[in-house]
């Protein structure tokens, strides 16, 4: 069976890093980074409606994939439910089994990745939407505010703490997420 799944969590806190890692294990797996569709779209820094056309064209991309009986996994970070289920009912329209994962860590350690990642982007000046975000302590704790509730909302959301610097870890933990009855 083919499988959707979702890696939400902070920005910073490993999604991408997770997902290129499960798809070297499995191959012709698509990463569905939406932050790349929209930064691949001219002047989407000044069009707010470039959100929702790379959401548009990622469902039309995963729809295809899955078709064609390839895994998906979409690393974003998603702090609304109507893109989870947009998702969600993808995944039954094509017949995909769909698990959504939840990367957290502590605020601070989390925060801490966030201005990290921040810089690096800066540094390499790489396009992408965290850079145009203000770094605020309380604008990020009211996201991870969010990402819980939805969690509580979703109970079958497999929530994985995460550790600065422990891919493996965070990845075994993923797979054994993944592997639990009920998953793909």
């Amino acid at each position: 069976m083919t499988r959707l799944i979702l890696l939400n969590g902070p920005p910073g806190i490993g999604k991408s890093t997770l997902a290129d890692r499960f798809a070297s294990d499995h191959p012709l797996t698509l990463v569905l980074d939406i932050d790349s569709i929209r930064t691949s779209m001219g002047a989407w820094e000044t069009h707010e409606e470039s959100k929702l056309l790379a959401r548009l064209v990622a469902i039309e991309m995963a729809r295809a994939h899955l078709r064609s009986g390839h895994d998906v996994v979409v690393p974003q970070l998603l702090g609304r439910l109507e893109f989870i289920e947009t998702l969600e009912a993808l995944a039954a329209e094509t017949g995909a089994s769909f698990r959504e994962i939840l990367l957290l860590a502590s605020n601070a350690d989390a925060f801490a990745r966030l201005q990290a990642r921040r810089a690096e982007l800066d540094r390499l000046d790489i396009p992408h939407p965290v850079r145009t975000v203000t770094l605020d302590a309380g604008l990020f704790d009211a996201t991870v505010r969010a990402l819980h509730s939805i969690a509580s909302a979703r109970p079958a959301t497999n929530i994985i703490q995460t550790k600065t610097g422990d891919i493996d870890g965070a990845y075994r933990a993923l797979s054994e997420a993944l592997a639990e009855p009920g998953g793909c």
